[in-house]
């Protein structure tokens, strides 16, 4: 199958690339960034440089396509003139178009924890939207959208608290339990819908381990040496200050704590929980500690 991977060779782009082209899928991968084409060919794909704000591009790259994997890039939470919600509507207005003008008929929407809540799901409220805009693509277009739980490369920014202040936290409790995902799990989840039929519209959930914060925090505290490393819980004005202090855009800040809050309260995990995954990814934090502790070295 003709299938177009857009993300470039990020952290999930980059697996399942791989993981398509072994199942021998014939794959376009799309890269706003020129110098990524010899990486992209090397992989045996065919390169589409060009901007996903670009319309007349997705149309013209999305064409004979048989399954589109959509997904909306990180954004520059330091930029204070964006318009984040804002972002998010544009990229999925610009995908459904191209993907009805093209009439493909199979979609691999990446969404989030949360993208099924219009409200109290702070920052991730574009995912939201962006599910709305496919959904209201024709009944024959058949959708699965997945929604990863959080991301274990999210706690990268906290190297910087471990090494200068001995702890790490946000305003989530202790013994919250948050479910964690590695990108290589979800790649290999959008390989697994594809190999085995997309149909109708449908949400799968994407999960590699659930943790405490305590216990979150004795892992990647044994990591990188601090056998002492705890987690502190901060107040919300705590935590939005704390992110403006960093140079965020107070708007995202806001969206961030939210989000956050949600984790804490559970609330952005409710439909989660009702809707499990079967089976839970490979890739564990021990894992990704091991990352952790090498960003950590590296500072």
């Amino acid at each position: 199958m003709k299938i177009i991977v857009t993300g470039s060779l990020g952290n999930i782009g980059k697996p399942l690339t791989q993981e398509l082209v072994q199942k021998e899928h014939q794959v376009t991968v799309i890269s706003s960034n020129a110098e990524k084409t010899k990486s992209i060919k090397d992989l045996g794909t065919v390169a589409a440089i060009g901007s996903l704000n670009d319309l007349d591009f997705l149309v013209n790259t999305f064409k004979d396509a048989d399954i589109v994997y959509s997904m909306v890039p990180p954004a520059n939470y330091f930029d204070h003139s964006l318009d984040l919600l804002g972002y998010y509507q544009k990229l999925g207005n610009n995908y459904a178009k191209a993907i009805k003008q093209n009439a493909i008929k199979k979609v691999i929407n990446l969404s989030t924890i949360g993208g099924n809540l219009n409200n109290g799901n702070g920052i991730l409220l574009g995912a939201h939207h962006v599910e709305n805009i496919l959904n209201n693509l024709s009944a024959d277009v058949a959708i699965t959208h997945i929604r990863p739980t959080e991301f274990y490369y999210n706690l990268l920014p906290q190297i910087h608290s471990a090494k200068n202040n001995g702890f790490i936290g946000s305003n989530i409790g202790k013994d919250v339990v948050n479910s964690w995902v590695s990108p290589i799990d979800i790649a290999a989840a959008i390989v697994d819908e594809i190999e085995n039929g997309i149909s109708g519209r449908n949400v799968r959930y994407v999960a590699s381990e659930e943790l405490t914060y305590t216990e979150l925090a004795r892992i990647l505290g044994a990591a990188i040496g601090k056998e002492d490393l705890k987690w502190v819980q901060f107040t919300d004005e705590e935590m939005q200050n704390g992110l403006i202090e960093m140079g965020i855009q107070p708007k995202i800040a806001a969206g961030l704590t939210e989000m956050y809050s949600a984790i804490h309260t559970g609330f952005l995990y409710e439909d989660y929980k009702a809707n499990k995954p079967k089976e839970i990814g490979k890739i564990q934090l021990k894992d990704f500690a091991k990352d952790f502790a090498n960003a950590y070295n590296s500072l």
